[in-house]
């Protein structure tokens, strides 16, 4: 059974060429509908994500997950924050014997600074965690900080008892053009064409992105080891793509140790072999059809 949000394609493709160790599988879609990555419990609002995860998790049991014996929970970006802060819940869901992973593409969002020295981020959490009511922050994080420091997995990762892949580029576009640069700090459009392609970045341009993964990557080597945990960090400028195929499993798929994500997913899920890897050579680039949009 697998959790997904998006399109029937790359990770959730239906078949063996485009999608080899995982076309034959069980695939639940469920779009991402309450704004704090399934974690809202406002009663004034009625902001109810906790719940949504909780109920929906409880009519797929219903429906024959009760009896899955493998089981991934996956999802991209604010997705793939969801699958890390709900991934031990998950297993709460499944048969005790059953094999459960999480797969997070794109979630491993940083506490970075904007190009002006301010965290607006850490404040957007704050802020996302006081007006939904979170409660489906994992409690062994909530206990040790403040609870929107829960958001960022750099504090929660560690206290993930489940498996955990995580995907995701170190120069991730998406956290540059609204963590690093957000829109009310370009008011005259200078970075409109660098979101569209890192070709199109100016010197000064590429200069913050490079400083963005040396933050990015220094924030991601402080997790402490885990030897159940996977990873798989590229180089693309880009946000997401498990639901594309050419990301996914292609002959354009961006490799480490000269194997796509999918094949590195399914050795690291079947355990045939470990998968912890980081692009050696990590300067921003252009992956075909990984366009930022």
């Amino acid at each position: 059974m697998m959790y997904q949000q998006g399109f029937f394609a790359g990770i959730l493709h239906n078949t063996s060429k485009q999608n080899p160790e995982f076309h034959n599988w069980n695939r639940v879609r469920v779009k991402y509908c309450d704004g704090s990555s399934f974690t809202g419990d406002e009663n004034k609002l009625y902001f109810r994500g906790a719940r949504i995860f909780t109920d929906i998790m409880e009519d797929l049991r219903s429906k024959g997950m009760k009896n899955a014996e493998n089981a991934i929970l996956t999802g991209i970006s604010a997705g793939g924050l969801a699958t890390i802060l709900n991934c031990d819940k998950f297993k709460c869901f499944l048969p005790e014997n059953a094999r459960f992973k999480c797969v997070a593409d794109a979630g491993f969002f940083i506490n970075g600074k904007t190009i002006y020295g301010t965290s607006d981020i850490k404040e957007m959490y704050r802020k996302i965690v006081n007006l939904h009511g979170s409660a489906n922050l994992p409690s062994a994080c909530i206990s040790a900080m403040e609870p929107s420091l829960c958001f960022f997995p750099r504090n929660v990762v560690p206290y993930v008892q489940t498996p955990l892949f995580i995907i995701n580029s170190v120069y991730d576009y998406w956290q540059i053009n609204n963590t690093v640069v957000p829109a009310y700090l370009d008011p005259q459009h200078v970075w409109k064409d660098c979101v569209k392609s890192i070709n199109n970045c100016t010197y000064s341009q590429r200069i913050i992105i490079q400083a963005f993964g040396v933050k990015f990557l220094k924030t991601f080597k402080g997790l402490p080891p885990c030897f159940i945990r996977g990873y798989f960090l590229t180089s693309c400028y880009s946000h997401g793509g498990i639901l594309s195929s050419e990301y996914w499993y292609s002959a354009t798929s961006p490799r480490l140790l000269n194997k796509t994500i999918a094949e590195a997913i399914a050795d690291w899920y079947f355990e045939r072999t470990r998968f912890q890897y980081i692009d050696p050579y990590p300067c921003a680039k252009y992956c075909k059809s990984l366009n930022a949009e």
